[in-house]
């Protein structure tokens, strides 16, 4: 953390001459300082136990006491790795920006962002977590808004920001009933004491719901994200998806260790959260044309997921059945880690993309396969996974929260059953629309013929693409090592569930035999398919290629105007969906024997924007411009309002 600080400083004290060598020294500092860090995340994942440092800080209420243990570290893991990948991208990336614009400032906060990360994930006072808390908030709300220039950018950073300090004070609301009931500003305390009062404990849940959901991304919470995301430098979006959303997980997982056995109600809540999250986020990202706002719905789609693990975990801590804990809690976590993968690497894929053509309308895209093949191939590969298939990452923590569902429907009946069965379709649901989603998404990108955009497009540069490789590699090596990778998964659920590392071993094995069986299959068909270009090769190999016409219906020279638009693929989905989605469409159909033109434009507003927060500070907007009749810009009025305001707090706190 001091190593990032250092090098956010000198990034923001060095001159405009030395704008490229402050962007490789910086990523490089980001890299080392993450690669240093990991030694004891790793040490602390193979039982090396907690790491604890306290230092005294004269703040009222405060201590700089952070803590490495397992949960904590299974978080770090994502962050360090994405943060320093994500740096060598950005080099990349500004590659040639800094004729425009200085970059001293956003490496600084790039760094800052970092770091307040890594203090939210090692904070154990309450009011060090709400100062790193808003350091992250801060530090990624100048990064959205890296291209204020344009007006769109603007209004993305400013809904982040009143997004995000929504949720700051909720939570702030939940830290303070939370150090009432407990007597101590410490979460070792918390841990320790607990909240004995049921009632409380409720509030407490619902309230850090609210105000972590917000961070990650919980419907209806979610209308930052497909703002901020595609406004953002997509390494900054690539980091903010991947790992920063993320803390709003950690958070939640962090506020069970202290609140309780969970009651029922609990379980439901998150099963019902995540299966709203995941399908309209997914439905939303079906209908979407620019392709980051399209990932960034999936961002709460895979949110979803997570919390649809959650939910079984919690089940499973009521009905004290360790094997649904053990495999929703572990789906849950495996999951973090894989969306952190997968998603990273297509933000990436998608800076690519707008870096070469200059566009992420994906109408104005297509046949970027041949001139941007790494780029494709890669992208290909976080496609296929975060869609769910196998052998990809993506498959195996999903895996365990459908077998955990599956399982708790089995073993338990009745009411408790009911929501089971229901993630059961809704994983499903959900796993089929993202592989349509996906669809279009490269096949109407990298596909097809080019168009307008695509003409003149290049394969991005190595520092681009060697952080892409890399993502594209762990996606390939968790889902083949499955069984190796849910078994790191023992001491973090250990932590977190009070599960032993017996019982954990024990219960996660329910899940080995179905895994190895997906593995073996996959390589099995993998194997069968190289066979088979081998064999079509070699068959091949004497013959003369030769170039001829496409056979039938006259597609002898196919253009970009008879391949699908984003609009046309998704249009049938869409449309048995038009009753929630709201999708407004532009149609001008074909008429006469030989029609010129015909035109089909969808456009689908966010149904909780326009429907929910819009209309909802208009009108707060227009309550509070009624009082604006005591701002008389006088400094007297406002001392005696200040005053007022004392002299009733006083008599508050000692009637």
């Amino acid at each position: 953390m001091l190593a990032l600080l250092i090098s956010a400083v000198l990034a923001s004290l060095g001159g405009r001459s030395w704008r490229k060598e402050i962007s490789i020294a910086t990523a490089v500092s980001v890299a080392l300082a993450a690669a240093c860090a990991s030694v004891p995340v790793f040490q602390v994942l193979a039982g090396g136990g907690i790491l604890q440092f306290r230092f005294p800080w004269p703040v009222p209420y405060g201590e700089f006491f952070i803590e490495l243990d397992p949960l904590s570290a299974w978080f770090l893991l994502p962050t360090l790795l994405l943060s320093a990948l994500c740096a060598i991208y950005g080099v990349g990336y500004l590659w040639g920006q800094e004729k425009q614009r200085a970059l001293g400032s956003v490496w600084f906060f790039y760094n800052l962002l970092v770091l307040g990360m890594i203090l939210v994930l090692l904070a154990r006072n309450a009011v060090l977590f709400i100062s790193a808390w808003e350091l992250m908030a801060v530090s990624s709300f100048f990064l959205v808004t890296f291209e204020h220039e344009r007006e769109s950018v603007r209004s993305a950073g400013w809904i982040y920001l009143v997004a995000t300090h929504l949720g700051t004070g909720f939570l702030l609301v939940f830290f303070i009933l939370t150090a009432r009931e407990t007597g101590s500003m410490d979460f070792t305390v918390w841990a320790a004491r607990g909240i004995q009062n049921p009632q409380m404990a409720g509030t407490l849940f619902l309230l850090a719901t609210v105000g972590f959901g917000t961070k990650a991304g919980f419907m209806p919470f979610h209308v930052w994200l497909p703002e901020a995301h595609p406004a953002a430098p997509s390494h900054v979006s690539a980091l903010m998806s991947g790992v920063m959303i993320k803390t709003g997980i950690y958070g939640l997982l962090r506020a069970f260790t202290f609140l309780g056995t969970p009651p029922l109600w609990w379980g439901w809540c998150f099963i019902g959260i995540g299966l709203s999250s995941g399908v309209l986020g997914v439905l939303f990202a079906l209908a979407q044309h620019d392709l980051k706002r399209l990932l960034a719905y999936h961002s709460v789609e895979n949110i979803g997921i997570i919390t649809l693990g959650m939910g079984v975990g919690l089940l499973g801590m009521n009905l004290n059945l360790p094997v649904l804990a053990a495999l929703g809690f572990g789906g849950a976590l495996l999951h973090v880690l894989n969306h952190a993968l997968f998603k990273g690497l297509l933000f990436l894929g998608a800076g690519a993309v707008a870096h070469a053509t200059g566009t992420r309308e994906m109408d104005h895209l297509g046949g970027l396969l041949k001139p941007m093949p790494w780029t494709a191939a890669t992208f290909l590969i976080g496609a296929a996974a975060i869609s769910g298939l196998p052998p990809l990452n993506g498959f195996v923590s999903e895996f365990l929260i459908f077998l955990g569902a599956l399982k708790g429907g089995i073993s338990t009946g009745g009411e408790t059953a009911v929501p089971l069965l229901a993630l059961i379709a809704g994983l499903g649901l959900i796993g089929g629309l993202a592989t349509a989603c996906f669809t279009k998404a490269f096949g109407i990108v990298f596909l097809g013929e080019p168009r307008v955009h695509s003409t003149k497009a290049h394969e991005a540069l190595w520092a681009m693409r060697l952080p892409m490789l890399a993502l594209a590699t762990a996606c390939v090596a968790i889902g083949l090592l499955a069984p190796f990778a849910v078994g790191t998964l023992k001491p973090v659920l250990a932590n977190l569930a009070g599960l032993t590392l017996e019982t954990t071993t024990e219960n996660l094995g329910a899940a080995s035999g179905p895994l190895n069986l997906a593995v073996l299959g996959s390589l099995a068909f993998i194997l069968c398919l190289l066979t088979l270009v081998l064999i079509r090769r070699s068959l091949l190999a004497g013959r003369a290629a030769e170039a001829d016409a496409t056979w039938g219906c006259g597609y002898v020279r196919p253009t970009a105007r008879m391949q699908y638009t984003a609009s046309s693929f998704a249009q049938p989905l869409t449309h048995q969906f038009r009753w929630v989605l709201g999708t407004r469409a532009k149609i001008e159909a074909p008429s006469g024997c030989f029609p010129d033109r015909a035109e089909l434009k969808t456009e689908t507003p966010d149904l909780c924007h326009g429907n929910l927060y819009q209309p909802g500070f208009l009108r707060m907007n227009w309550a509070i411009a009624r009082l604006r009749f005591m701002q008389q810009g006088h400094v007297q009025l406002y001392v005696l309002y200040i005053a007022v305001t004392l002299i009733v707090l006083l008599a508050w706190k000692f009637r």
